[in-house]
């Protein structure tokens, strides 16, 4: 029997991320407020060419750039 969120086309990751989001939102105020805070990250990344160092950019920013680039291409 396949696990069920193999089932429903889900990631392993994705659904971790899924039943974390569902446990924070399910508990008291306070501590809901501190696991948000401990669910929330700051990813950066940098381009490295010839050995040297890009501009370091939000991986959250970058995403969300290309996402809508993405989109932008698909309807034309």
């Amino acid at each position: 029997m396949s696990a069920a969120w193999k089932a429903a086309g889900l990631t392993y990751n994705r659904y971790l991320a899924v039943a974390a989001r569902v446990v924070r939102r399910s508990l008291k105020e306070q501590p809901r407020l501190q696991a948000e805070r401990r669910g929330e990250m700051d990813l950066k990344f940098a381009k490295w060419t010839n050995g040297k160092q890009g501009e370091v950019k939000s991986l959250a920013n970058a995403n969300a750039s290309a996402m809508a680039e993405g989109a932008q291409e698909q309807q034309q």
